[in-house]
C-alpha cells in the first residue's frame, strides 16, 4: 500500500474521480447551456478582447452599473423571467454620455436579442445596424435599471457576449469548454472501466474453461478467439454502432465484446500451467467438482494477472470510445472527450485557430491513459518482483 501511495498515478486518478463526481458543482448550470458567444477565447489568453458579462436586475437590485473599458461586445441580449407583466415599465439602458434606451417592457418570458430587426428598429437603427455598437458607443460607466415605482418580483438578465469567457473559452455553440471537459471525465471513466470489467469477465470465464476442460471446449473457444482477432475492428465497430444504436451502454457492450480475447489467452495459458499441479490432482482424486476447483482455487490464482490485465485494458477502451466518438459513432446527446474533438473538427475549430477546443480533451485522454498504464505497471511489479528493478516494494 505504501508503494501505491508513492505513485503519482494514484493521486492523479483520485483527483480525476473527485472532479468527475463533484466537478459539476463548480459551474452555475448544465454543461449544455450556452454561456457566451461562439469560439470565445479563455479569459487569460487575450486581454484586449471584452469578456462576457451579465447584469441581473430584480426586486433587491432594480439598478446596476457597469464599468466598461473595451470596445463593443460581440452580442447583446435581455431575458425577463418571473414576476407579473407590466408593459408600462421598462428595462432602461443609459450610456456614459447620458443617452438612454428602453430595451424592453417588463413582460414575463420576454427575450430580446441584439440581432433581432424589431429590436434594432426600436433603437432607431437600420435593419443591418449593430445594436451592440449603438449601446456601447464608448468606454465608461453604463447603467441598467427598471423604470417606474414599486417592487417587481421578476428577474432581468442582461448579457454582453464578449470575445473571452471562463478558464478554457467556449465552443462553436457558446458552451463552456471547462464544463464540457469535466462532464467528459465521467463518460471516459464509465466506458473505460465498465467495458474492461465486462471484457475481463468474459476473458476469465472462457480462458478458465478452455484451459481446464481442454478438448473440444478448448478448440472451440480458441478458434473463436482467432476468428475475432482476424476481423478488422474498425469496420465491425462502425457497423455494430449503426445497427445497435449510438447509446452509451451500447458502445460499452460493443467494446467489451471485442476486447476479451487477450485476457482469455492469458488466463488459458496460466490455467494450463496450473491444472496438472499436485494439489489440483488431489482435489480431482477426492471427487471435487470442476466448478469448485475453478471457483475456489484456479480463479484466485489468476486474480493478480486479471487485475493487471484489466488496468492495462482501460486505456484501450478509453481510446476506442474516443475515436468512435470522433468519427461521429456515439450518441450526440452524451458529452465525451471524443465527441468534443468530433465537434471541434466538424465546426471549423482547426481553421478558426480555436486550439482551446482541441487541447483539453486531447490532453485529458492522454493523461487518463497514462494514469492507468502506470497503475498497470505497478500491479505487474507486484505480481512479478523481477520487474521492480531498483524500485521500492
Amino acid at each position: 500500500m505504501k508503494a501505491l501511495l508513492n505513485r503519482w498515478s494514484f493521486w492523479c486518478l483520485l483527483a480525476i474521480i473527485l472532479l468527475a463526481l463533484f466537478g459539476a458543482g463548480l459551474f452555475d448550470g448544465p454543461p449544455e447551456r450556452e454561456v457566451a458567444s461562439a469560439f470565445s477565447k479563455p479569459l487569460w489568453l487575450d486581454r484586449t478582447l471584452p469578456p462576457g458579462m451579465e447584469l441581473r436586475l430584480g426586486q433587491s437590485a432594480p439598478a446596476a452599473e457597469l464599468d466598461w473599458n473595451h470596445g463593443a461586445p460581440a452580442g447583446f441580449s435581455v431575458k425577463i423571467s418571473g414576476g407579473e407583466s407590466n408593459p408600462d415599465r421598462y428595462v432602461r439602458w443609459t450610456t456614459p454620455d447620458g443617452k438612454s434606451f428602453n430595451l424592453s417592457p417588463l413582460r414575463r418570458g420576454a427575450e430580446v436579442d441584439g440581432r433581432d430587426i424589431s429590436f434594432k428598429r426600436s433603437l432607431g437603427l437600420p435593419p443591418f445596424g449593430d445594436a451592440a455598437a449603438a449601446l456601447f458607443p464608448a468606454k465608461g460607466a453604463y447603467r441598467a435599471e427598471i423604470t417606474g415605482e414599486g417592487d417587481w418580483e421578476g428577474e432581468v438578465v442582461i448579457r454582453m457576449e464578449g470575445g473571452r469567457w471562463g478558464l478554457l473559452g467556449t465552443d462553436q455553440r457558446g458552451r463552456d469548454i471547462a464544463a464540457l471537459f469535466v462532464a467528459g471525465i465521467r463518460v471516459s471513466l464509465l466506458v473505460g472501466i465498465f467495458a474492461t470489467l465486462i471484457a475481463t469477465f468474459l476473458g476469465a470465464t472462457l480462458g478458465l474453461a478452455a484451459g481446464y476442460l481442454g478438448g473440444w471446449v478448448d478448440a472451440v473457444i480458441m478458434r473463436g478467439v482467432d476468428l475475432l482477432l482476424s476481423i478488422p475492428l474498425l469496420p465491425i465497430l462502425m457497423a455494430l454502432a449503426a445497427l445497435w444504436g449510438k447509446g452509451l451502454w451500447q458502445l460499452i457492450l460493443i467494446l467489451s465484446v471485442f476486447s476479451w480475447m487477450g485476457s482469455a489467452r492469458t488466463i488459458r495459458a496460466l490455467t494450463l500451467s496450473l491444472r496438472d499441479a499436485q494439489y489440483i490432482e488431489d482435489l480431482r482424486g477426492i471427487g471435487a467438482p470442476s466448478g469448485y476447483i475453478l471457483r475456489r482455487h484456479l480463479l484466485p490464482e489468476t486474480l493478480p494477472v486479471l487485475l493487471a490485465s484489466m488496468t492495462l485494458g482501460v486505456p484501450g477502451a478509453i481510446l476506442s470510445e474516443a475515436w468512435l466518438s470522433f468519427l461521429g459513432l456515439s450518441d450526440p446527446r452524451v458529452i465525451s472527450w471524443g465527441r468534443m474533438l468530433h465537434e471541434a473538427q466538424s465546426f471549423g475549430a482547426f481553421t478558426a485557430g480555436a486550439w482551446w477546443m482541441l487541447l483539453p480533451p486531447g490532453l485529458g485522454i492522454a493523461l487518463l491513459c497514462l494514469v492507468f498504464l502506470d497503475l498497470g505497471k505497478y500491479l505487474e511489479e507486484r505480481i512479478d518482483p523481477r520487474l521492480r528493478g531498483g524500485t521500492a516494494p
